[in-house]
């Protein structure tokens, strides 16, 4: 991928609530390059496949704001590093990349998804591997998510102990309820050709190919007008009815996701898979 032009002075002054610079996203795993009217966020954190830290999902919401305010962009690009898009958040509890004081954002505030629903620039999803929990709801919130041929689609949320309203609400206005129960109560792996025929996403191309498919399809995004294009997908957007984040929130503390969470960190199945039918293995 294209390197980020280092040699552009700073346009916008540093945030007077953050104290960040103009494309500082406030951790050392997200970067921020400019390539022409476009804003890409790479999320690169390999020692961790590119797992969001609390810092990381703020960084995206903050790239979302430091798009729309640029006159200079005129759209944003998600992608990942490796073999991995995104696979939801860190679940080691290794969250201290911020370089930044997160003031007013706590708990799930810090989330992005409402403001990529809401974003009035064309979002675009790059989808270079594994994409699951928060990646896959970054990929159905974006306006067009283009996956490599590579790609693998997955919500292993309840595996976990985890009650995620978002894909509750979401993923079966993508894929319908039959398939949306397959894949959030069993954790089921699509592959990127399934999960164009299930109608979680719309574009699938050659691994070699991504870059250019997905500026393809930021151009397609920009080539509608910006009002019209914004009052489509609001109306598009209440499709997926309200997201219950009173719930999500009290899911978090919970007893199952404790176990969840202390299994996945040491490689078995939670306790509450039958005794029968544990493997010894992380789910």
């Amino acid at each position: 991928m294209t390197t980020a032009d280092q040699s552009q002075p700073d346009r916008l002054p540093r945030d007077r609530a953050t104290g960040l610079g103009p494309d500082d996203l406030g951790t050392p795993f997200l970067r921020f390059e400019r390539r022409g009217p476009l804003g890409y966020v790479v999320v690169d954190r390999p020692q961790a496949r590119n797992a969001l830290t609390s810092a990381m999902y703020l960084g995206v919401r903050l790239a979302v704001d430091l798009v729309e305010r640029d006159p200079d962009l005129h759209g944003l690009v998600i992608t990942g590093t490796g073999d991995v898009f995104v696979p939801g958040g860190d679940m080691t509890g290794t969250h201290d990349d911020a370089t930044h004081d997160a003031l007013g954002y706590m708990g799930i505030d810090i989330l992005p998804f409402q403001a990529l629903r809401r974003s009035r620039i064309p979002v675009v999803a790059s989808v270079n591997g594994l994409c699951q929990g928060g990646g896959l709801i970054i990929a159905m919130c974006a306006d067009v998510t283009v996956a490599s041929e590579r790609a693998v689609f997955r919500a292993p949320e309840t595996l976990r102990g985890v009650v995620d309203v978002n894909l509750a609400a979401m993923l079966p206005v993508h894929v319908g309820v039959a398939m949306a129960r397959d894949m959030l109560m069993t954790g089921r792996r699509l592959t990127a050709a399934e999960a164009v025929q299930a109608g979680l996403i719309a574009r699938v191309c050659a691994h070699d190919d991504l870059e250019a498919a997905t500026l393809h399809a930021a151009k397609d995004l920009l080539m509608a007008a910006p009002d019209t294009r914004s009052a489509v997908k609001e109306i598009m957007n209440r499709r997926y009815g309200p997201i219950d984040e009173i719930t999500f929130a009290g899911s978090l503390s919970s007893p199952e996701v404790v176990e969840g969470f202390t299994a996945f960190a040491e490689k078995r199945e939670p306790t509450w898979v039958p005794e029968a039918f544990r493997e010894g293995k992380r789910l």
